[in-house]
């Protein structure tokens, strides 16, 4: 028998519940009973247990200094398991929200990126130190996605990666060869040489774009 749990995608009204909690939680963080009682159902107890644990890094840690956020948001949400999109999600690029993220406990690093985002920005971490930064993982030679915070405008940025639980400057992660970052305010080509030039809005990019209509029409 077919479940939400085994097919994540098979519930459109579960999407609608869960995109306008998320929406919901970027301006105040709070799950309601009704979900909580919904995923109960239809994933269980451990995925309700996993919204609950959320809820409590978020009250633990909102008033922490933004380096213990930081490693407090990575190491969470690094812990969830790593699945392709055509196996989690049936598409080959789809885009999940952090509701869905923990819910369903799979998703790629794009997702892993965006939850560390919407929760450090939740936490009170300003927009304009955060970037969700599109990379070119060179000893995997594949794309990957990992979260950048400044601490100032041109300092040398940390970087978040479910690759690795460790937080490191970008300047030691040879690994990774930047190309674009986004953010809530813009979108900007990145060089090697830690040079970046705004290219414009991350509206943009369709996947983000996607993502923030579904998260409006939710609440409509």
């Amino acid at each position: 028998m077919e479940t939400a749990a085994s097919n994540p995608r098979r519930s459109g009204s579960l999407l609608s519940m869960l995109l306008m909690v998320i929406t919901l939680t970027v301006a105040a963080f709070e799950l309601s009973e009704r979900l909580m009682t919904y995923v109960r159902s239809e994933f269980g107890q451990e995925a309700q247990d996993r919204l609950e644990t959320w809820q409590n890094l978020h009250d633990m840690a909102s008033r922490a200094a933004v380096d213990r956020q930081l490693r407090l948001v990575n190491s969470f949400f690094n812990r969830v398991r790593f699945v392709s999109d055509i196996a989690h999600w049936g598409e080959e690029d789809y885009w999940a929200t952090p509701v869905e993220l923990l819910t369903t406990n799979g998703g790629d690093c794009e997702d892993f990126s965006i939850a560390k985002y919407l929760t450090l920005k939740s936490m009170g971490v300003p927009d304009e130190q955060l970037r969700i930064v599109y990379v070119k993982a060179l000893k995997l030679n594949q794309a990957h996605m990992v979260l950048a915070w400044y601490p100032e405008p041109d300092a040398d940025p940390l970087i978040l990666d479910n690759l690795i639980n460790e937080i490191k400057p970008a300047s030691q992660r040879q690994d990774l060869e930047p190309v674009y970052s986004f953010n809530g305010d813009g979108l900007w080509l990145n060089r090697s040489s830690g040079d970046s030039e705004r290219i414009g809005e991350a509206r943009k990019l369709e996947q983000w774009q996607s993502l923030n209509d579904r998260m409006v029409d939710s609440l409509r």
